[in-house]
């Protein structure tokens, strides 16, 4: 929605060049790699507590619900073996098992075996799960709680790391985020996300690729008889195969040939529900596809995505857990063989292999967090090769997607670090009467604009979601003047193919440089993008980046440049920094194009 007003005289103060230089000097350049007690500004250890589970209106802990569980489980499962055992002696049991063995006409036998592609597929699959499923926690652990609750208002979530978000003083979300052990996370220490989403990005194209070679393969092969059912029966053989095993009178092994009906169930729940899930849920979260879909609130929000996401996560963790304890008591060395040489016999060879296969894992499990905290940078610009394709074709969708009044978030997390320069408190205490946006580099018309003259141009009125790198999300409504007219204006030259936002805030430290943060000049002209001065109907508050802040609603809410004093039109941000597209990027390795 515009408001049409008097625009700025487009000939008023233009300015020199040394602008482009003076705001440059100001940028620092960061490390290459995460040096203990400078990492994130020197933020403290915060180690994560054991998850704690939300029952009506009280937190139950980890170790009380695992102490519930396993007493539980215990209970249920002798019974359960008594009463399977005895359900087993009465005739209509003995009938059913009979008319619905473990095996039978729900799926044909594979006389093939297990072939060389399928084998090393098997082994492939689990290293990358497991350190996605690494990745993954580490994600979590930067915004600590899960919630369905689309603007993740604090006591509204279900689960979490940590005690309740504090009241009595200021909290922003990267203050709430956790460290978890270094052999659990990936890479373990607090405020981590920007590396551990390149290790979980990279992995999951990775998997992704090794999922659509085996979906190949497995139907050019005949080799998919082994998990999709052709017969209903499949249901009742299922039922008959859990009495056999809980019972403990296991049914014949089969699984050269042709699983049984249990296990053809858990392997066609694994590669036809859970994993294509686990990807729909993961691009859930992404600001572009949410823009596409119009999905920032209803029951396909970001934080119903990433709740079924971490739930997916769960499956796969206890599925990884039950099929290698029946792996081992239902004829381990011959299921070794199986699945390590394509073999279907009872030798050893099959068990060194599986341990050579487990100690290659170990090893890289324990050296993936200190060799990613020594080459931090070679985590990340591998990372951005690997995927920044994707980035780019989900920019190139350009997106929009707007709410309803009624949808805005009462409660929207902060972060950043307000300026405390001379020159930011003398505006600030002016009401910001004298501030002026500078614009050069290579623009035809390099200028400076007054706040006032910003406020008498059209004003753009948007609601829309904010969706922090972190997790977290929330819904404003922003105000402010179009890129797109501010572009019109300076008209940057085509040579021009990125736009440089610089703030009135430093990093974590005074001696850390300016913020900034780097986009595309196309996304500048995107009609959503705009420089916004209020927020929900006032004047933006400081912490949210007053007088004014950037909304590229393509991105990620790190990109959302706050206090900004100058934007700088430039062929190449190469020489910014330390080149790699932004204060974050620089520091904390992230991507310098984020719209996922």
């Amino acid at each position: 929605m515009a408001t049409q007003r008097n625009w700025p005289d487009p000939n008023a103060r233009p300015h020199d060049e040394p602008t482009r230089e003076a705001l440059r000097a100001r940028l620092t350049k960061g490390p290459s790699r995460v040096i203990p007690g400078e990492w994130a500004g020197g933020i403290p250890e915060e180690m994560a507590t054991l998850p704690q589970l939300r029952l009506g209106r009280r937190w139950v802990s980890f170790g009380q619900l695992l102490t519930v569980v396993v007493v539980a489980g215990l209970v249920c499962g002798v019974a359960g073996i008594f009463v399977a055992r005895y359900l087993r002696t009465l005739q209509p049991v003995q009938a059913f098992i009979a008319n619905y063995p473990a095996t039978g006409s729900f799926s044909a036998e594979v006389t093939t075996g297990f072939p060389w592609w399928l084998r090393y597929q098997h082994y492939f699959n689990l290293v990358l799960m497991l350190f996605i499923i690494r990745s993954g926690l580490q994600i979590l652990a930067d915004h600590p709680r899960l919630t369905f609750d689309a603007g993740c208002k604090p006591d509204t979530e279900f689960l979490r790391l940590r005690g309740p978000v504090p009241r009595d003083r200021p909290w922003s979300s990267k203050d709430d985020a956790v460290t978890l052990p270094r052999w659990l996370g990936l890479p373990g220490i607090r405020h981590s996300i920007g590396l551990a989403r390149w290790w979980h990005f990279s992995l999951d194209l990775f998997w992704v690729v090794n999922g659509v070679v085996f979906y190949s393969l497995l139907f050019a092969t005949g080799q998919w008889q082994r998990l999709l059912p052709v017969s209903w029966s499949v249901f009742p053989s299922a039922l008959s195969t859990g009495l056999q095993y809980l019972s403990l009178d296991f049914p014949p092994p089969s699984g050269w040939s042709q699983y049984n009906g249990l296990q053809m169930l858990a392997y066609f729940t694994t590669v036809f529900v859970a994993a294509p899930l686990a990807i729909i849920t993961g691009l859930l979260q992404s600001p572009a596809v949410a823009s596409k879909l119009s999905s920032g609130r209803g029951i396909l929000n970001r934080q119903v995505s990433r709740t079924v996401h971490f739930g997916v996560l769960l499956y796969f963790i206890g599925f990884i857990g039950v099929h290698v304890t029946m792996v081992f008591i239902t004829g381990w060395r011959v299921n070794l063989n199986h699945i390590t040489r394509g073999v279907n016999a009872p030798d050893w060879s099959g068990v060194w292999l599986f341990a050579v296969g487990i100690a290659i894992i170990v090893v890289l499990w324990l050296l993936a967090t200190p060799l990613t905290l020594r080459f931090a940078r070679t985590v990340q610009e591998p990372g951005r090769g690997l995927v920044g394709w994707m980035m780019a074709g989900m920019e190139r969708w350009s997106p929009s997607a707007e709410y309803a009044e009624k949808d805005i978030s009462p409660f929207f997390w902060t972060n950043g670090t307000p300026p405390d320069s001379a020159e930011y408190k003398r505006l600030k205490a002016g009401g910001f009467a004298d501030y002026k946006l500078k614009i050069g580099g290579l623009v035809e018309r390099p200028m400076e604009i007054s706040f006032s003259d910003l406020r008498r141009m059209p004003k753009q009125e948007q609601i829309t979601q904010h969706y922090c790198i972190q997790g977290w999300s929330g819904i404003a409504k922003w105000g402010g003047a179009s890129m797109k007219d501010v572009m019109q204006m300076v008209r940057p030259k085509p040579e021009a193919r990125f736009a440089v936002f610089l703030s009135f805030s430093h990093g974590p430290d005074s001696g850390s440089g300016l913020f900034y943060d780097v986009h595309k000049v196309a996304s500048m002209y995107h009609p959503q993008t705009i420089l916004a001065y209020e927020m929900n109907g006032e004047l933006l508050p400081e912490d949210h980046g007053a007088p004014l802040r950037l909304r590229d609603e393509l991105e990620l809410g790190f990109k959302q440049v706050k206090w900004v004093q100058a934007i700088l039109f430039v062929e190449s941000f190469a020489d910014f920094g330390s080149g790699q597209g932004g204060f974050n990027e620089d520091y904390e390795f992230y991507g310098w194009r984020d719209p996922i």
